[in-house]
């Protein structure tokens, strides 16, 4: 069997990583109908169905979660592999979780296009843990608490600073919170981290009403902005949505631990000028 074309294969990956073909193709700056047509033709040529095509975007098969994996990491070579050809160009791979990516780190980013325009900025938003041998991330933000994988460098970038937020409506309607045992009773929002369930069980309590869930915080906060209950996210992915009054802080966790949003990359690399500007900024933004 002959290898498919690297057109159909960067197609492919890109449809896989957004799990929606409009978005594949603002991506690579080709047609919606350029994209879908060259994923069935791949799947024509490789004989598998790649994707389940649902009402509200895509979900891989088994074999297509099975074929995206590598070829990411092939196609992340290659990539790396034509960079080298060119040391003159600064360039910065930075791994970021998906909502970390939408909520805080895009509408900031062209600041630091603006203070560093030699530096190429390639920002990956994945829920997977970058490796960083295998998939060529110079940096990234993981949520947590050090220690992460042996012989990488963390640096706290903000505590998580869990808060509960909801529309202004939803807080006029639901009253006042003056108790953790008050969100009992309340239409509770949770993303996969299930800060909820760890806050109640902290407090031997337990929730009287089903929770609304999401595998993103940003997916949480967007149902918590159109008034459909109360999400419990990190401060800093909130900013916006604070300040624009889409959203208001009901309630604060007090920090407890060393959870946060931390810088990670590894140890003993050689000075990377991109990497240790990136830091630098992400820091100053914060501050």
């Amino acid at each position: 069997m002959r290898t498919p074309p690297l057109n159909s294969l960067r197609i492919f990956d890109a449809a896989a990583r957004h799990l929606n073909f409009r978005l594949a193709a603002e991506e690579l700056n080709v047609t919606q109908g350029a994209v879908a047509q060259q994923v069935r033709r791949l799947e024509s040529d490789l004989g598998l169905k790649l994707f389940h095509r649902q009402a509200r975007g895509l979900a891989l098969t088994e074999a297509g979660l099975d074929y995206s994996q590598p070829i990411r990491k092939a196609l992340r070579l290659v990539e790396d592999a034509t960079a080298k050809l060119y040391p003159e160009n600064l360039r910065i791979r930075i791994s970021v979780p998906p909502s970390f990516a939408s909520k805080w780190l895009v509408p900031r980013l062209n600041s630091f296009t603006h203070a560093h325009p030699s530096i190429d900025v390639q920002a990956l938003a994945s829920e997977e843990i970058a490796d960083f041998k295998t998939d060529a991330v110079d940096l990234a933000i993981r949520q947590g608490q050090p220690p992460f994988s042996k012989g990488l460098s963390a640096q706290l970038l903000a505590p998580l600073d869990l808060c509960a937020v909801c529309s202004p409506g939803y807080a006029e309607q639901t009253g006042q919170i003056t108790r953790i045992a008050d969100f009992t009773t309340r239409k509770l929002i949770d993303d996969s981290h299930n800060h909820w369930d760890v806050l109640l069980e902290d407090a031997g309590l337990k929730r009287s009403s089903h929770a609304m869930q999401f595998n993103q915080t940003a997916l949480a906060m967007s149902a918590a902005a159109n008034s459909q209950g109360i999400a419990l996210v990190p401060q800093l992915l909130a900013e916006m949505e604070l300040a624009q009054g889409t959203l208001v802080e009901i309630w604060r966790k007090t920090p407890a631990d060393r959870r946060g949003y931390y810088i990670v990359y590894p140890n003993g690399q050689k000075a990377n000028p991109a990497r240790q500007a990136m830091i630098d900024w992400l820091l100053s933004e914060v501050g």
